[in-house]
């Protein structure tokens, strides 16, 4: 047996860790732009990161250390992505590190995570200019969220106390940035995960790589994928670890901070599930449930808040799985919408399914009753004109 309770305050919780957030001058004045993760312990770390094949100069940075390296730090700026800056970009990372050294001289194998626009080097002075700003000992979450925003409006940041059995416990917090070109091959975010349970390392790759794929990897905004996409759990190991606890934490924290993304999608106003049932194949079922999710003709449907069940159906069916229209069913909530006997909307489920459709949040509900096999992924809506618009840089 376990509880799991939502704390306060995010990273302050996790016993081991410090935080902070300054401005070096990437942000104008007043805003935060660089943040710091400090373990007073070498800590395990597990990582997952983009499939964008051009990945960015901190990942690469990062994947150049041996396996299954420790770290004690992570430094982490927003405004610029540090991506697509060749040799130099790493370059400059290995002096900003070097640097930070001078000024913290146990720095162990210290990470480096950027997010912002795409091509431009890092300003290495401004941001070795912070290392005199930071209280390196300052549990600070809030600051720490806020400085790896970009076009996020709102910070996210979420810790729990997990209780497990004779009255051990452990933390397990996260803070995570991400609005635009989120795509589910992991969605566009940087997330940083930290927790004090003991918990080995074979375990940690496992349940990340787990968690990740029923949260991070089931979203959509705009269906872009990012090049600098970055999970990573650090664990300082000085409280109790119980497995299956850990796992389900773990998941609840993931789930949240994807749904959080979506709810701060660029443009966006509703988060909808988009669930097909009776695929005759955990594949299809995966592939039509995303090509909903990434539909921008749907996301568009979604904020015109048009009931019609049209373009739901023709995504299902560009999507290339075994399926029959005769066979199809679709639900908004419990709204049924389209089905053989009832292909088209009457007046009366037409107001229905546009009260469904009204709300923050629903659920697309598509039966092929073709087989056994379900999965649920999640999008947004968005506006035609954020569609038209949308081919910027931003990471």
């Amino acid at each position: 047996m376990f509880n799991i309770l939502p704390i306060k305050n995010g990273l302050e919780n996790v016993e081991g860790f410090y935080c902070g957030g300054v401005n070096c001058g990437l942000k104008p004045k007043g805003e935060k732009d660089l943040a710091f993760i400090r373990s007073d312990v070498e800590c395990e770390v597990s990582a997952l990161f983009t499939t964008n094949r051009f990945q960015a100069a901190p990942i690469k940075h990062f994947l150049n250390y041996p396996k299954n390296f420790k770290t004690n730090f992570l430094l982490i700026n927003s405004k610029n992505a540090n991506a697509m800056t060749g040799q130099k970009g790493i370059d400059d990372i290995e002096e900003i590190l070097t640097t930070l050294k001078t000024k913290l001289p146990n720095t162990i194998n210290p990470i480096m995570s950027s997010t912002g626009v795409i091509g431009y080097r890092l300003d290495k002075e401004k941001i070795c200019s912070a290392f005199d700003k930071f209280d390196f000992n300052s549990k600070e979450s809030d600051a720490t969220a806020k400085a790896i925003m970009t076009t996020d409006s709102f910070k996210k940041e979420l810790c729990f106390r997990v209780e497990i059995e004779d009255g051990d416990f452990f933390h397990i917090g996260a803070i995570c940035k991400g609005a635009g070109m989120i795509n589910p091959a992991m969605a566009t975010m940087l997330c940083f995960i930290l927790t004090d349970a003991k918990i080995p390392k074979d375990d940690m790759d496992e349940l990340l790589e787990s968690s990740v794929e029923q949260s991070f990897n089931t979203i959509s905004v705009d269906g872009d994928t990012s090049t600098n996409d970055t999970v990573i759990l650090l664990s300082s190991a000085k409280k109790a670890y119980n497995k299956t606890a850990f796992q389900k934490a773990l998941n609840l924290l993931t789930k949240e901070m994807s749904l959080q993304i979506l709810k701060d999608g660029e443009g966006s106003n509703k988060v909808v599930a988009f669930e097909v049932l009776g695929a005759k194949s955990l594949e299809d079922a995966k592939k039509a449930s995303k090509a909903l999710s990434n539909s921008l003709l749907v996301k568009t449907a979604l904020f015109g808040e048009d009931p019609n069940w049209g373009r739901i159906a023709s995504t299902i069916g560009a999507s290339n799985v075994e399926c029959n229209p005769d066979n199809l069913v679709i639900k908004y909530d419990e709204v049924t919408v389209y089905s053989k006997e009832k292909p088209s909307l009457d007046s009366e489920t037409e107001e229905k399914a546009f009260k469904v459709m009204k709300k923050d949040s629903f659920k697309i509900s598509c039966n092929l009753n073709a087989g056994k096999f379900s999965y649920i992924s999640y999008g947004c809506d968005l506006s035609y004109e954020y569609v038209k618009i949308n081919a910027d840089y931003r990471t």
